[in-house]
């Protein structure tokens, strides 16, 4: 099943973070988008507003079915080997799921001073969407006329 991540693609953290998935995953199970392409996040129904709370996870096969912030970062966590072992005791465990949406925010809302900000957009070598590649996840009718031939 594949997902797409929509990161912030000038802030270092984001990047390091989207770039280890990268090394883990080699594009099998996850795209991605920075949230400064808004061409690309206007198929997917994103708004730069939605970006401002952080990352966002969207399963690329039902598109209405998404994560965003520290839910989006324990979402991708279960989609690892024993990823749901962890994550399911991180909920579990009294007051470590709140703490970590509060950390999560906080660090979301001065990234860039605690982490520094990228001169340059960073692009994943596993973008989503590519060469029409999400034809089939919307509407349109070039994405009907690509279904068909």
């Amino acid at each position: 099943m594949p997902y797409t991540v929509i990161y912030d693609g000038k802030c270092n953290l984001c990047v390091t973070l989207v770039q280890l998935l990268e090394s883990l995953d080699q594009g099998d199970r996850f795209q991605y988008i920075p949230m400064q392409d808004p061409e690309t996040l206007q198929r997917w129904n994103v708004t730069p507003q939605d970006c401002e709370l952080g990352m966002i996870l969207i399963d690329a096969e039902a598109p209405e079915r998404r994560w965003q912030g520290s839910d989006a970062a324990e979402e991708i966590g279960q989609l690892f080997p024993l990823g749901n072992v962890f994550v399911a005791a991180y909920r579990a465990l009294p007051g470590l799921k709140w703490s970590g949406d509060r950390i999560y925010e906080q660090v979301r809302d001065n990234r860039y001073t605690l982490f520094g900000q990228r001169t340059a957009v960073y692009h994943s070598a596993y973008p989503a969407c590519d060469s029409n590649a999400c034809d089939r996840y919307f509407a349109t009718p070039a994405a009907s006329a690509n279904r068909e031939s």
